[in-house]
């Protein structure tokens, strides 16, 4: 008996669900299991990105591994051709060019792309909460789910980004999973920003159109980590919906519950955005697939039961708005073909 409900609930993690307030840490299984760290130095204004996909294909599993930097704009993206992820923990690796668990991520992409990071004093999502999919984490075959599973902690390492070498301690550092049966939706939305004057606070929402046989709807979900260790999730479209406006340039989300109210304004330059890849899975191959800025200006608003209980400005925050077609004529427009997957050669 218990070897068949092993077998059962093996499958069902296979579909990309996990149990209300199970671990969504380890591996699922699915087409795309994508893993992105954020490291946030308000002392010297850098923001450096490194982000893993571990993908699936008939033959076997391959990866995309990016890592970037603000301000000097540095982009280095790769299609491997190997990838791997742990299924009992948070881990996920390819090769020598990428690996990371909880702790470490070391990224080496060759000479001018390599980054070490030692993650401290880390400030987990809570295990008595639901996960950033909320009620939809329990719902297999989705196209898309969201967990933020670090909302703090302090960085310290180096990174190598073209000519410039950066080393950081006690930055502010922040981490997400997200994963899919079928890679990424057709639009999508996302930010995230620390460098807040209140150190500990961080702030990330996501939101999309989700998919899952003849269901097609649009969600957003909001996190804020208050100054007092206060976390609030809205995204419930019921109980706790979030109104989403957004376009290259501007990212403007307001939810609310019986309790709270966010109000969230983003604003950076299309002409200072990456254009960062997203994976073909079945097709072993990225393509250009969202416009994500990684210095653009966020200005957030909570208030509770109506009084603002606090307010806050990041000139760091990371926005993006998703979309294949979207960023394909981003690439074009900036001389690029449009099936370019690394944007790099066309953003200097």
């Amino acid at each position: 008996m218990a070897s068949l409900i092993n077998r059962q609930y093996s499958a069902y993690r296979a579909g990309g669900a996990d149990l209300p307030f199970g671990d969504q840490l380890p591996y699922h299984g699915v087409a795309m299991e994508g893993y992105f760290w954020r490291i946030t130095d308000p002392a010297s204004g850098r923001v450096v990105i490194a982000l893993i996909g571990v993908n699936r294909a008939a033959d076997g599993h391959w990866s995309t591994l990016g890592l970037a930097g603000y301000p000097n704009r540095f982009l280095w993206t790769v299609a491997h051709p190997e990838g791997a992820a742990d299924s009992t923990q948070l881990g996920a690796s390819a090769g020598g060019a990428f690996r990371a668990d909880e702790q470490l991520v070391q990224v080496d992409l060759g000479e001018d792309a390599r980054l070490e990071l030692k993650i401290d004093s880390p400030r987990p999502w809570p295990k008595r909460r639901l996960g950033g999919s909320s009620i939809f984490q329990a719902v297999p075959a989705l196209n898309q789910y969201w967990h933020p599973w670090l909302l703090g902690g302090s960085a310290s390492g180096s990174a190598r980004l073209g000519d410039d070498y950066w080393e950081f301690d006690g930055a502010q550092v922040y981490a997400e999973k997200n994963w899919g049966k079928g890679g990424f939706p057709p639009a999508w939305w996302w930010g995230q920003a620390q460098g807040f004057e209140e150190p500990q606070v961080c702030v990330a929402f996501a939101g999309g159109v989700i998919e899952s046989g003849p269901l097609r709807t649009e969600v957003t979900a909001v996190v804020v980590l208050m100054p007092d260790g206060t976390l609030i999730r809205l995204g419930d479209p019921i109980i706790s919906p979030v109104e989403a406006e957004v376009s290259d340039e501007h990212w403007r989300l307001s939810g609310r519950s019986a309790r709270w109210s966010v109000e969230i304004d983003g604003y950076a330059p299309l002409g200072a955005a990456h254009v960062l890849p997203v994976p073909l899975p079945a097709e072993r191959r990225n393509v250009p697939g969202a416009i994500e800025h990684l210095g653009g200006e966020m200005n957030v608003v909570v208030r509770r039961h109506g009084r603002v209980a606090w307010r806050g400005r990041s000139e760091l925050a990371a926005l993006e708005h998703g979309g294949i077609d979207r960023a394909r004529a981003e690439v074009t427009r900036r001389g690029g073909g449009p099936d370019a997957a690394d944007a790099a050669a066309v953003e200097g």
